[in-house]
């Protein structure tokens, strides 16, 4: 009994070991970029070495995978109607790569722009801008959701 508790203690008070199976907990809901899980691990009270030293087996083990977690997150935010700068800025702060964001998201202008008029239309309807001010209030939600301007003043036909 002595030696079962000396070793559930041990574990227990192992900050590694704690600081990884939070990180695994965090990683069941959803996935995160290293950044994320340091963050959250460091609001939990976990000292710097130890989040590293908790974190470099689960990337090791591919439990931590930025190209997983960049592809999905492009994948679901197009799906929800996010444009690609708005996109690219959510995954910086999440501390993904620059050249993996790249990859992830190269898409054509024609998908770009289909997928651009199918947000306008859901929103909007079909109907061009009445006048100025209706421009206006559909550039900048479509400017909100991560647009490039030049694609939406195409989409929206206002050469002014």
């Amino acid at each position: 009994m002595i030696l079962s508790a000396q070793a559930g203690h041990s574990t227990a008070t192992d900050p590694i070991v704690a600081a990884r199976q939070q990180a695994l907990r965090l990683l069941a809901g959803r996935e995160h970029s290293r950044l994320e899980l340091e963050q959250k691990l460091a609001v939990r009270g976990f000292e710097d070495s130890v989040i590293r030293e908790a974190l470099i087996p689960l990337e090791r083990e591919g439990a931590i995978d930025e190209r997983r977690l960049a592809e999905r997150y492009v994948e679901e935010r197009i799906e929800k109607g996010f444009g690609p700068l708005r996109i690219r800025s959510e995954l910086r702060h999440k501390g993904v790569a620059d050249e993996l964001i790249d990859r992830c998201l190269q898409v054509s202008n024609e998908t770009l722009e289909a997928r651009l008029a199918a947000v306008c239309d859901r929103r909007f309807g079909a109907e061009p801008p009445e006048d100025r001010a209706d421009f206006a209030r559909r550039a900048r939600f479509l400017a909100q959701r991560g647009f490039p301007t030049e694609s939406i003043r195409r989409l929206l036909r206002w050469n002014d």
